[in-house]
């Protein structure tokens, strides 16, 4: 009888565990059924996450993926956050204690990237003391930090296929109901942008930012997503349609940068067919003619003149404390004007300082060249999508939920999927051709 080896020890020791652990919970949920419905509810819930750990360890993770897309708010009095912050927040923790160790140097890196930038702004968290400032500083911490743990754990275990497979599900779903609205739209004469308001309330510049993000994603076609070419295809053209929909110009931009950046970066191992730049050439033309539109006819009250204006009144905030910034998301004290700053850099610099602007330089630089410099079959998607974000941060807000912990998560599906290949990849043994009687030194002598 083979003796047992302390693999299978630990994993007896983990089922006995979650067995107690069930059991237990079990006992509870009963007792606080007769005490409160909803509260039982949401005990069965929990269990079933447990129940699914026992099963496969970063289920959670993975199956929080859809909710990710999920823009709607909760919370009020300062902690305005989204379920798909709630989502992130749940998974991380699972994704923390469960998720593969050790992190590769790539992943390490990115860590640290973020908190260099946390680091940096935590000045103004203490210099500038109300509710709103220090729920944001977790917030961008989990957003990009969170995210990012989340996807690896769900990268590293062999999951990157189907949790970039239900992500772009989610979006196709957003999709679909764009471009239905849309043609509803059409049908009464209205050529105006499309805005969902069901099931829940989204403006079309987040419907285009994210929807651009899912269509990097089905044009990278990744070889380790194993999707058909004609199911790609597809889903490349029923998002990009949908994105025209929003009529939301950042998301065309944006997406135009990461297709380009897909088509000509080697070693991908996929072809990328280049009819792509017409249609690409075509969206940036016709951009920059409606830009050109808007400062002729000297409307102070079109979204280009409003963003300049935006623009120099965020200058005039941050004069007020140029080193560290009047407080993440001033807009909503009261004490300043009550916008967000269409651009990323003016959003840091008003907030943060100049600290926190060079720390935001360092983790956004610094994530775009560790993902260059991660293998290209996996470290392109996730470049892309990371540097059209930045792009399109250039034109609109920067530090909304979706929009920034969508494109980590896909960084860090991909360098965990990337780990895994590395590890598969070394543990092959190189084969060797030995003839009968002969070590492998004298092969090929007669």
């Amino acid at each position: 009888m083979t003796p047992p080896t302390t693999r299978d020890v630990s994993r007896a020791a983990r089922a006995a565990l979650a067995t107690a652990a069930v059991v237990t919970c079990l006992v509870l949920l009963g007792a606080l059924t007769v005490l409160s419905g909803p509260l039982a509810v949401v005990g069965a819930l929990a269990l079933l996450l447990v129940a699914l750990t026992v099963y496969e360890p970063v289920a959670v993770p993975l199956l929080a993926i859809p909710a990710v897309v999920v823009v709607e708010r909760v919370g009020a009095s300062g902690v305005d956050l989204s379920l798909s912050d709630v989502a992130i927040f749940g998974a991380f923790w699972f994704a923390l204690l469960l998720g593969h160790r050790p992190y590769s140097p790539a992943m390490r890196t990115m860590l640290w990237l973020s908190a260099v930038y946390q680091a940096a702004s935590l000045f103004t968290v203490i210099v500038n003391p109300y509710l709103a400032n220090t729920v944001e500083w977790f917030h961008a911490w989990l957003l990009v930090g969170g995210a990012l743990v989340v996807g690896w754990a769900v990268g590293r275990s062999g999951y990157a296929a189907r949790g970039m497979t239900l992500l772009v599900g989610a979006c196709l779903v957003i999709a679909a109901l764009t471009l239905a609205f849309g043609a509803l739209q059409l049908a009464v004469g209205n050529t105006g942008p499309v805005y969902l308001h069901w099931p829940y309330g989204m403006h079309k510049n987040f419907i285009g930012t994210l929807l651009a993000f899912a269509a990097t994603v089905v044009y990278a076609r990744p070889r380790w997503m194993r999707w058909p070419r004609w199911t790609s295809y597809t889903a490349f053209t029923v998002l990009t349609a949908a994105v025209a929909a929003t009529q939301a110009r950042q998301a065309y931009v944006s997406l135009a940068v990461a297709v380009v950046i897909v088509l000509f970066r080697r070693g991908q191992g996929v072809r990328h067919t280049p009819w792509i730049l017409a249609p690409v050439v075509i969206a940036c033309i016709a951009v920059l003619t409606l830009v050109r539109e808007q400062v002729e006819e000297g409307n102070a009250f079109n979204s280009t003149f409003q963003r300049l204006t935006w623009f120099d009144q965020a200058i005039e905030v941050w004069r007020e404390n140029p080193l560290v910034g009047v407080g993440l998301r001033w807009w909503t004290t009261g004490e300043h004007y009550s916008f967000q700053p269409p651009n990323a850099e003016l959003e840091v610099l008003s907030s943060t300082g100049v600290i926190g602007l060079a720390a935001f330089l360092v983790l956004q630089i610094g994530g775009l060249v560790v993902l260059w410099r991660v293998r290209p079959d996996y470290g392109t998607l996730a470049f892309a999508v990371l540097a059209s974000r930045l792009v399109q941060g250039q034109l609109d807000l920067f530090w909304v939920a979706v929009s920034v912990s969508v494109p980590y998560l896909i960084a860090g599906i991909c360098l965990g999927a990337a780990a895994r290949a590395d590890d598969v990849e070394q543990a092959v043994p190189t084969p060797v051709v030995e003839r009968a009687g002969r070590p492998p030194a004298l092969l090929g002598q007669p």
